[in-house]
């Protein structure tokens, strides 16, 4: 993808998919900080322990995604795959549940699968659109947040790793 289409797409992701503000060509990161990160202190299942206190000064990669959602699921390896490669590099993958049945279909589904990142259950206000995420439009729906808890990127569907993985490592290279 070209910089400057891969820019476009970030914008009108950001602007249109998740409701975040502040896109423009050479702006820095949307400057929402720690609303982001306090946004993902949702219940978990799943296998693996999962602590929010840990995400501030990670590189993290918030993925929206239903059980019941194709391109979701055929995402999951991908997100499995960054989290091995940059987990112990200060990088963490957050997967958060849209479906709404509180977890019923969602925990089994999480204990079975036994990802190397945790798996939160979304509330009902974050479904609703009343989260420093906005309104999810579309799933998958992909933030990733820099050190500081900062959306640096956005976009929905499913992304190419290698795209990702190089934003991944610019971002765990900085201060």
């Amino acid at each position: 993808m070209s910089p400057v289409r891969g820019r476009a797409l970030v914008c009108a992701v950001a602007l249109g998919v998740l409701s975040l503000s502040g896109c423009h060509r050479n702006s820095g990161p949307v400057d929402a900080g720690p609303a982001f990160l306090r946004a993902l202190w949702l219940p978990s299942v799943g296998p693996t322990r999962y602590d929010p206190r840990q995400l501030p000064g990670k590189v993290v990669l918030v993925s929206f995604l239903a059980t019941w959602c194709f391109p979701c699921l055929a995402d999951l390896p991908t997100l499995e795959q960054l989290q091995k490669t940059y987990g112990p590099q200060g990088f963490q993958v957050v997967a958060v549940g849209m479906d709404i049945d509180e977890g019923r279909v969602l925990g089994p589904f999480a204990d079975h699968y036994a990802f190397p990142f945790p798996v939160l259950l979304s509330d009902e206000h974050m479904r609703a659109g009343q989260s420093a995420f906005g309104r999810i439009r579309g799933l998958p729906s992909t933030v990733l947040l820099d050190k500081r808890g900062r959306a640096v990127a956005a976009w929905q569907g499913v992304e190419g790793q290698a795209d990702v993985a190089k934003a991944i490592e610019k971002l765990l290279k900085e201060d």
